[in-house]
């Protein structure tokens, strides 16, 4: 067999082993044989020296002009549009999702990158009247400084460029650390970032573990923060950067719901729950994990959608053919697995799946079976928790209304759904539904890259990734005043004559 290909940082512009010289590995969830290969496994030395190295950039970045940057930018799409299906095999084999998938993730990237580009002549300000003679008032905007980024492995090339693309827009440098389950993938990102000519410094590359997200968390030169990944994570997170002051970002959990009702075209909803649902294994934060179906096509619909994801086909996602690919680690099965005894304990049925998925090639992955529980009801832990597995809960109800409050019933508000013909409905579920984002007529997945994303409650804390809001995140605002009247007028003083 071949040498096993040991990876390494990227600080400064150079490709550097972890000061301990201790590494990790990354190997295929869908043939536990495969190794991909091994990682440094970094801590607090590393960060610092990645840290020192985004600063020593910041100021030469900043100063850049942003369509210049932007120019760049579209050079890292380039290559990421000639690279895609490389890279896609590549993260395939890594975490799991099928090719088709991991292909989608990646020109989502580059969609990404392009719109990034057009932002570097769009980091608008605003000019506001002054409420003096002879002065004048404006916003503009300057970046932050070092941004620290954390991401999650199951969108292992899409989800880092929402945060990284933004923040080297506007000017600031970064210190990415990927998922220790999807490094290699990670790896492949910065490498673009090099060939299209990113400066040395403006983007530095942390592989590791926990211990290295959180000695970026506690540097005291990283001024913002990112982080995709648990609410429970996130909420420490939060903490921490919030006793230093920095500036933080958080996309965290779900628990999303698709609401079906009577006069739905239910083969366009079993088509979407089964995407929503089963897609990425259920492995989003997106996943459609509830379905909240009225009561007159409740038995209809179920029985649809059991007979669909019947015909799904579990693989290594690199093989032609294959729906849907494995779990990401054994902690992920076990977790899943979990959940059955959960499920069966409240009162659920397990009307389909419900085990680990062996044979046919899948005894050397972690394969769960496309899962199906009936009779949820709002107040079972397979109704309230994140599963983020391929596992679908189904909640009868009786009215509208219902549904909402059902819908709302969680401590999640990232995505939903409603397929219906009523377009009173339509708006009210926009409306009334506690979540970032609603869908009338499609599934729960499939954001758009120029669109915001996130989510409320335990999903997020108030900013969005993708589209234009990303961009408030990533920049201060300063407020400008030029006085040219030659003598001293005064604001915040009562000007006006009894």
């Amino acid at each position: 067999m071949p040498d096993t290909p040991t990876f390494q940082n990227y600080i400064g512009g150079q490709w550097v082993d972890a000061a301990s010289g201790q590494t990790f590995e990354s190997r295929n969830p869908a043939k536990q044989s495969d190794l991909v290969g091994h990682f440094p496994q970094s801590g607090a030395e590393d960060v610092a020296r990645a840290v020192e190295a985004a600063e020593k950039a910041f100021d030469a970045w900043r100063l850049t002009p942003a369509p210049k940057r932007g120019e760049i930018l579209k050079r890292v799409g380039d290559i990421m549009t000639e690279r895609k299906s490389e890279i896609a095999h590549a993260m395939t084999r890594e975490m799991g999702k099928p090719h088709f998938e991991t292909k989608g993730d990646v020109q989502e990237a580059i969609d990404t990158a392009y719109y990034a580009m057009t932002m570097g002549r769009q980091l608008f300000g605003h000019t506001v009247p002054s409420e003096m003679t002879n002065k004048f008032n404006m916003t503009v905007r300057r970046p932050i400084g070092v941004c620290g980024l954390i991401t999650a492995w199951n969108f292992p090339v899409a989800v880092p460029t929402w945060k990284m693309f933004p923040a080297i827009l506007s000017g600031n440098t970064v210190v990415f650390k990927p998922s220790e389950d999807a490094p290699h993938s990670g790896m492949l990102l910065v490498q673009v970032m090099e060939d299209a000519g990113v400066p040395p410094g403006v983007v530095n590359l942390i592989q590791g573990a926990g211990a290295a997200g959180q000695a970026i968390v506690d540097h005291p030169d990283v001024a913002a923060l990112s982080f995709t990944g648990s609410s429970e994570t996130g909420a420490k997170i939060a903490g921490d950067a919030a006793r230093r002051h920095a500036r933080i970002s958080l996309e965290m959990g779900g628990k999303n719901p698709a609401i079906v009702m009577e006069d739905a075209d239910l083969d366009l909803a079993m088509e979407g729950l089964i995407w929503g649902a089963y897609g990425t294994t259920g492995q989003r934060c997106t996943a459609t994990s509830r379905l909240i179906v009225h009561e007159d096509v409740h038995d209809e619909l179920v029985e649809r959608v059991q007979a669909k994801a019947a015909e799904l086909r579990l693989g290594y996602g690199n093989d032609a053919g294959v729906d849907v690919g494995p779990l990401i680690n054994q902690k992920a099965l076990d977790k899943v697995s979990g959940y059955m005894d959960v499920a069966r304990e409240d009162g659920a049925t397990i009307a389909m799946g419900g085990e680990r998925a062996t044979g046919d090639g899948l005894d050397d992955g972690f394969f769960f079976q496309p899962t199906l529980l009936t009779g949820v009801t709002r107040d079972m832990r397979v109704a309230r928790e994140e599963i983020f597995g391929p596992v679908l809960s189904v909640i009868k109800i009786k009215s509208f209304d219902e549904a909402i409050e059902v819908a709302n019933d969680v401590q999640y508000g990232l995505s939903s759904a409603l397929y219906t013909a009523d377009i009173s409905r339509a708006f009210r579920a926009l409306r009334d539904v506690d979540a970032g984002i609603t869908y009338i007529n499609g599934p729960t997945i499939g954001a758009e890259a120029h669109m915001s994303f996130g989510g409320v409650k335990a999903t997020g804390n108030g900013h969005r990734e993708g589209g234009w809001e990303v961009y408030d995140f990533y920049t201060e605002t300063k407020t400008c005043y030029i006085d040219f009247s030659g003598g001293l007028q005064r604001a915040q003083i009562d000007n006006y004559d009894d």
